[in-house]
C-alpha cells in the first residue's frame, strides 16, 4: 500500500470515527425539535416538521434557575481550584518542597476514593452546619474534589518553565509574589486555561454530589435533567431539548478557549 493510499485510509477512518461519536449528539439535537410523539416513537424519523415545544417546556419547568446554579457552582469551583493549585503546583515544581513524590501521591490518592464513601460524613457535616442546599458550599466541595487533578496538571506546565528565567528574576530582586505572578504565570497561561476549563467541565457535569447535597435552592442542571425520567416514562423530546441547552455552555467555553486548550494540553509533549 502506497503512502498516499495509507493516508487516505487513515483520513477516511478518522471521519468515520468522528461521525460515530458525533451521531448521538446530532440525534439529541434534532430530537429536541421533534414533537414528543415522534421523538418517543420506536420508528425514528429524520424528516419532520420542527417545533420548539421541548425547549418551551424545559424553560417552563424552571431550567433557567438550574442553569444559573450550575454557572455559579462551576465558576466558583474553578476559581477556588485554580487559585489554590497555582501555589501548590509552584511549590511542587519550581520551589520544590521536601518529599515531592509523597505529596503528589497524596494529592492523587484523594481521587481514588469512591465518592459514595465520603458523601455520608460530608452530608452530616453540612447538615450540622446548616449548609445543605447551599450553592456556594457545593462550589467549595467541587473545588476541593477537582483540586488534585488541577495541581497535577499545573505542575506539568510549571515544569516546562526554564529555570534560568526564574533565576534571573531572583537575581533582579523579584520576591515570591512577583516571581509567580509577573514571571512564571504569563509563561504557563495556556496550561492554566486548559486546567481551568477541565475543572469547569468536571464541575458542570457533576451529578452525584449535586443530587445528594441539594434539594431545591441549589440544585444544578444534571439532577434537573434526571427529573424528566419518572414513573410515567421518558419524555425524550423535552429531555433532548434540555440536554442540548445544558451542553451549550461547555461547548461554547471549549470553542472560545480551544486555542489555549490545545496549547496547554500540548505543553511538554515535545522534548
Amino acid at each position: 500500500m502506497t503512502r498516499t493510499a495509507r493516508g487516505g485510509l487513515v483520513t477516511a477512518l478518522t471521519w468515520v470515527l468522528v461521525l460515530v461519536f458525533f451521531f448521538p449528539v446530532f440525534w439529541m439535537i434534532i430530537n429536541g425539535f421533534k414533537p414528543e410523539s415522534i421523538a418517543s416513537s420506536i420508528h425514528p424519523k429524520v424528516f419532520f416538521s420542527p417545533v420548539t415545544t421541548g425547549y418551551q417546556l424545559a424553560m417552563d419547568r424552571g431550567m433557567k434557575g438550574y442553569l444559573l446554579n450550575s454557572v455559579t457552582a462551576s465558576v466558583t469551583a474553578t476559581i477556588i481550584a485554580v487559585v489554590l493549585a497555582i501555589p501548590a503546583a509552584y511549590a511542587l515544581s519550581i520551589r520544590r518542597v521536601k518529599n515531592v513524590e509523597g505529596a503528589l501521591s497524596f494529592f492523587i490518592s484523594t481521587r481514588f476514593m469512591p465518592m459514595a464513601a465520603v458523601v455520608l460524613p460530608l452530608y452530616i457535616i453540612l447538615k450540622n452546619l446548616g449548609l445543605l442546599d447551599n450553592i456556594y458550599m457545593l462550589a467549595v466541595v467541587y473545588g476541593a474534589v477537582n483540586l488534585p487533578v488541577t495541581v497535577w496538571m499545573m505542575r506539568s506546565f510549571f515544569l516546562e518553565v526554564p529555570f534560568e528565567i526564574v533565576e534571573a528574576a531572583r537575581v533582579d530582586g523579584a520576591g515570591l509574589y512577583r516571581e509567580i505572578v509577573r514571571i512564571v504565570l504569563p509563561l504557563v497561561l495556556p496550561g492554566v486555561a486548559s486546567a481551568a476549563l477541565i475543572c469547569f467541565i468536571f464541575s458542570w457535569n457533576e451529578y452525584f454530589l449535586a443530587t445528594l447535597l441539594t434539594s431545591n435552592a441549589a440544585r444544578t442542571t444534571p439532577p434537573f435533567l434526571g427529573s424528566f425520567v419518572d414513573g410515567r416514562g421518558q419524555f425524550l423530546a423535552v429531555l433532548s431539548a434540555a440536554a442540548t441547552i445544558a451542553a451549550l455552555p461547555v461547548i461554547l467555553a471549549g470553542w472560545v478557549a480551544q486555542k489555549q486548550l490545545v496549547r496547554g494540553l500540548s505543553m511538554g509533549a515535545i522534548k
